[in-house]
């Protein structure tokens, strides 16, 4: 396994989109994800982030093949020595180890690259999977948000990670 990090390209887009078209992929992620997902949406997405500099997404690469997207949020006012953190990997690749390195990567990647001095990291309740992969990556759960958040139609618990960068 050799897992790396790159800039989305236009020839992704149907791979992104098969992807999001699944279920229990969407069901991680916010609602301002479209679904279903269409081609569009994935040349629309990938299109947005060409025009970001430094790049703040990318596909998580597999030996060669797409196995997962990572990305940032950078954040403003006051919050502005922050970014959120947003992960997913294809489901027949979950539970091989490849989201704990990916974030890793991505972590190092920000505290290089970007004047922050937090990651943030919000994960749904049900995804203990995503919480085990932040951890090992040396983030802290710093607050739950009770009933925080509604996903379909389902009211659950926000687990807040965060990682500070050491001076």
């Amino acid at each position: 396994m050799y897992i790396s990090l790159r800039p989305w390209a236009i020839e992704d887009a149907a791979t992104l989109t098969a992807y999001f078209n699944n279920i229990n992929i969407w069901n991680n992620l916010r609602d301002y994800v479209p679904h279903p997902y269409t081609l569009e949406d994935s040349e629309e997405f990938i299109t947005s982030q060409l025009a970001l500099f430094p790049t703040q997404n990318f596909a998580i690469i597999n030996e060669g093949e797409i196995v997962g997207g990572i990305g940032m949020v950078l954040l403003d006012d006051i919050y502005k020595m922050n970014v959120e953190l947003g992960y997913w990997v294809a489901e027949s690749f979950w539970h091989t180890g490849i989201a704990t390195i990916a974030v890793g990567l991505m972590t190092n990647y920000i505290f290089e690259t970007f004047a922050v001095n937090r990651i943030v990291a919000e994960v749904f309740e049900p995804n203990k999977g995503s919480m085990r992969v932040l951890e090992k990556n040396g983030f802290f759960l710093e607050s739950v948000r009770r009933k925080g958040i509604l996903k379909n139609e389902l009211l659950m618990d926000d687990f807040v990670w965060v990682k500070q960068k050491i001076y």
